[in-house]
């Protein structure tokens, strides 16, 4: 079994995908050329950890490789009709074996051109992760990322994206064979969370803050959106939990268009002076009422 993809990663041949994950990331913090700029040697490393990790990532590739059925590139090796598995044809006809395989076929077909008996193959596909912001997900936006041979390419990212989708990119994986199409660049999108907004579908959520005062009674606040704050009108007598919405302030993909859902949430001042205790407690005695009746009525159904 050939090993070269496992000594560029430096792990064994036994090795874990969480082996190789580990391996690989930590030779990216070393190598990637954004922390080597004009580090030719490392560049060219950095292109041959990529591509080995491109193939031992994914258990399919990581058979084919282990059973000689595709290279340290990702091309398949060509199989022997006559036996002895896959292997790479000698060339010259040294008169062991079988030659060269195009010699034989143009021998026995009279002639033609060499090795036009193949078949046109399209190259097989590359897989990437590629991690966005919550930002950049809704809005939408360019991101660059590096193949596996080592090259830069700018991605555009669709607004409106989700994690798990998955970005074509045509004829960016491996080439093809005897004149086949490229593969395609298939980049698995996932979405960092956000501090302040949270997605369903296509809203976008949030929860403001209010000062006890601002609840009691009413006024124009400001409220972030992803595209910059606005304001936004909290109706006298707000309580806590009230959801009010910013229409078309959500997620905007081709066709629809989402809203901002503001849920309020009353918080108190970190400390309670006693002018404000008085007047609860003169306010209480004179309007006192049970916001929690529902639920006791509820609880007794």
């Amino acid at each position: 079994m050939n090993d070269t993809l496992y000594k560029t990663l430096g792990v064994s041949k036994s090795a874990t995908q969480s082996d190789i994950k580990k391996a690989f990331r930590k030779l990216m913090k070393e190598l990637h050329p954004d922390l080597n700029p004009g580090d030719a040697a490392k560049e060219a490393r950095f292109k041959k950890v990529s591509a080995a990790n491109d193939i031992l990532s994914d258990d399919n590739k990581r058979a084919l490789y282990d059973r000689g059925e595709i290279d340290e590139n990702g091309a398949e090796v060509a199989q022997n009709p006559f036996g002895g598995g896959f292997q790479r044809q000698p060339r010259g006809g040294q008169g062991q074996g079988y030659g060269d395989m195009g010699d034989m076929f143009s021998q026995m077909f009279g002639g033609g051109q060499r090795g036009g008996f193949q078949q046109a193959m399209k190259g097989q596909d590359q897989r990437y992760n590629m991690l966005v912001s919550f930002t950049e997900a809704a809005l939408g936006g360019k991101k660059q990322i590096y193949l596996a041979d080592g090259n830069p390419i700018s991605v555009t990212i669709p607004k409106g994206i989700e994690s798990g989708k998955t970005i074509r990119l045509k004829g960016k994986g491996h080439p093809g064979q005897n004149g086949g199409p490229a593969g395609d660049a298939m980049i698995a999108v996932s979405v960092s969370s956000h501090p302040v907004f949270s997605r369903e579908g296509l809203d976008i959520e949030i929860t403001l803050p209010l000062t006890l005062y601002e609840a009691v009674l009413g006024g124009k606040v400001e409220v972030p959106t992803l595209k910059g704050p606005v304001g936004l009108n909290i109706p006298a007598g707000s309580s806590g939990g009230k959801v009010l919405r910013l229409k078309g302030r959500g997620i905007e993909t081709a066709r629809k268009k989402g809203d901002q859902l503001v849920r309020l949430q009353i918080q108190m001042p970190e400390q309670i002076d006693e002018k404000l205790k008085a007047f609860m407690e003169d306010w209480q005695a004179e309007n006192s009422y049970d916001p929690r009746k529902k639920l006791k009525t509820g609880a007794s159904a």
